[in-house]
């Protein structure tokens, strides 16, 4: 028992000081004063600055755009890729193709940066939307492959067996016994790559070429001309947005184990 209220005091700490440094930027983008101490009195003056520049909302539907174009992309790319990893009967070129997928998630984003604009410039792409979305699939989808791969490993190879003795063809198996299965993987990997998108500085800062930005790194150049409350205020509602996602994914998750559960029942 008191080793139970020792974790949970632990965890409580950790999550404070995790969370503080948000909650007080949060706190202050409410301040009229327009400065990060001497909270003077409750205002919106910031979020109503935030929605009438014109040019910062264009940067939000970029970022979004580009963050759902290429979650989607990577996640159909990603999940080819695991489908292509777990059929493989070779073990060392499993592993050779593993250790290639994971070299680029723990690979320096500097590095991947620097490769991806050399690249580019070589190659004749012209940085703007295409060089971004490009980037963000190409790191994407390592995190959709390590997403999806546990659940492929962890599927009996009776379920397929099964559906071959009853006639089912190699689509049939691939489209009503391994996707259904590994939706819940699927889901997992979207919404990372969904994050990672959406939280990228330093390759997109790279990539990204003049009359073209993102989120990120618009709220970097902002924050080098000194301290405006205005990306205390984007920042309250790209976190909210956030935990909406993650409260969506919970639920999407969910649901799905509900279903493969019942369906497993069957």
């Amino acid at each position: 028992m008191k080793k139970k209220s020792l974790s949970t005091i632990y965890l409580t700490i950790v999550f404070l000081i995790l969370y503080a440094p948000i909650f007080y930027l949060m706190y202050y983008s409410f301040n009229s004063g327009g400065k990060m101490y001497e909270f003077e009195s409750f205002s919106l003056e910031w979020y109503k600055d935030l929605f009438q520049n014109t040019r910062l909302l264009i940067i939000v539907l970029n970022t979004i755009i580009i963050a759902l174009l290429s979650s989607a992309i990577s996640t159909i790319l990603g999940t080819i890729g695991a489908i292509g990893i777990w059929h493989l009967k070779k073990r060392q070129t499993k592993n050779v193709l593993l250790s290639l997928n994971n070299i680029l998630i723990v690979s320096p984003d500097v590095i991947i940066g620097a490769s991806f604009l050399i690249m580019f410039t070589l190659v004749g792409i012209k940085l703007g939307f295409s060089s971004v979305l490009l980037s963000h699939i190409a790191f994407s989808v390592p995190i959709v492959v390590i997403m999806i791969l546990p659940k492929l490993q962890e599927m009996s190879s009776t379920l397929i067996d099964a559906a071959k003795d009853l006639g089912a063809s190699n689509f049939n198996v691939l489209t009503k016994v391994i996707l259904p299965y590994i939706t819940p993987g699927i889901f997992a990997g979207f919404f990372m790559a969904l994050t990672y998108s959406l939280d990228d500085f330093a390759v997109t800062f790279f990539v990204t070429g003049n009359g073209f930005s993102t989120l990120s790194v618009e709220i970097y150049s902002m924050a080098r001309q000194g301290v405006s409350l205005t990306i205390n205020a984007l920042s309250t509602i790209l976190f909210l947005f956030t935990i909406l996602l993650v409260i969506g994914y919970y639920f999407i998750s969910k649901r799905n184990g509900r279903i493969i559960g019942l369906g497993a029942r069957k």
